[in-house]
């Protein structure tokens, strides 16, 4: 896949909103690993109020919190999602995204960028955030 920018995404006000209204986080691709981005990511938003919910393929817990196999396999609400997943990846997330019909904000980290699924998800009504660290913008946010 090529380098792209995204042509679908929220701007800081957007992303304010968005934090104050979801409760319940979905990490995809959160690392057991504690050096790993994505488990720093996941740390600031339990440690923030959130309810952190890691998805990884192995482990049964992350950050003490219980480690889900995919977004399918969450049994409660989810308002969010934030991907650590190479864009390639990132069509069949927003799928699942979509079918779960809960989830108000697909939230895609640095790098991270794929114009095609982010169509989708805004398509089927839900906010699109690509190519922004969430930890880093709710620091700077809510400063």
């Amino acid at each position: 896949m090529e380098c792209e920018l995204p042509r679908v995404n929220s701007n800081r006000n957007e992303m304010k909103k968005y934090f104050e209204e979801c409760k319940t986080i979905a990490i995809v691709g959160c690392s057991p690993n504690d050096t790993k981005a994505s488990n720093h990511v996941a740390e600031y938003l339990r440690d923030a109020g959130y309810t952190m919910i890691p998805i990884y393929p192995k482990g049964e817990t992350i950050l003490g919190q219980k480690v889900y196999r995919s977004l399918a396999e969450i049994d409660q609400e989810v308002d969010m999602v934030v991907v650590f997943r190479k864009p390639a990846a990132l069509n069949a997330i927003a799928d699942v995204v979509i079918d779960r019909g809960d989830v108000k904000v697909y939230w895609t980290q640095l790098e991270l960028i794929n114009n095609e699924a982010a169509d989708k998800i805004k398509a089927a009504g839900i906010s699109v955030v690509q190519n922004y660290c969430a930890m880093v913008e709710h620091r700077e946010i809510f400063a």
